[in-house]
């Protein structure tokens, strides 16, 4: 178990303590995307969904994501991000909604959880607003690209979906 921060002594959950980490610069990027047919797809690119701009309303559902990170995951720690950017684009050969959050912050720990849980959301609410035309979209590749700063330094994914 002591490869694993967020359990004590006991095996039992815990939040870990970082109080006596440096505060320092940290970045994290995540991606996801959802798989749309062509139907779906035509309507959400021409803003035809009748519940409205599909793209502009995920991209604000997954900023507020990331501001409530630790009200949905347990030990994550409350942290004032400096910086929430949503990206969401149109992939016209995969019929998808491609999502990239970019999640930054001055702290003492880092913000891999808010930019997932940004990508989350967002995707979460491509099929809210599409739900009505289509039941099988499908939610997939959630996943962290890139994280800077921190006692365990930086790390970049080798992107291959």
């Amino acid at each position: 178990m002591s490869d694993f921060t967020h359990f004590n002594d006991q095996g039992r959950a815990k939040m870990v303590d970082v109080g006596e980490k440096p505060v320092t610069q940290r970045t994290a990027v995540a991606a996801g995307r959802v798989l749309v047919s062509e139907h779906t797809f035509s309507l959400i690119k021409s803003g035809g969904m009748k519940k409205g701009d599909v793209l502009t309303v995920a991209q604000i559902a997954g900023v507020m994501g990331a501001k409530r990170t630790p009200d949905i995951i347990p030990m994550c720690h409350p942290i004032l991000m400096d910086g929430i950017n949503l990206e969401l684009s149109l992939d016209e050969t995969r019929k998808s909604v491609e999502i990239r959050a970019t999640v930054s912050c001055d702290g003492r720990t880092g913000v891999e959880m808010e930019a997932l849980t940004a990508v989350s959301t967002a995707a979460l609410t491509v099929y809210d607003m599409c739900k009505a035309v289509q039941k099988d979209m499908v939610i997939t590749d959630i996943r962290l690209v890139s994280k800077t700063g921190g006692v365990h330094g930086d790390y970049k994914r080798e992107e291959t979906v």
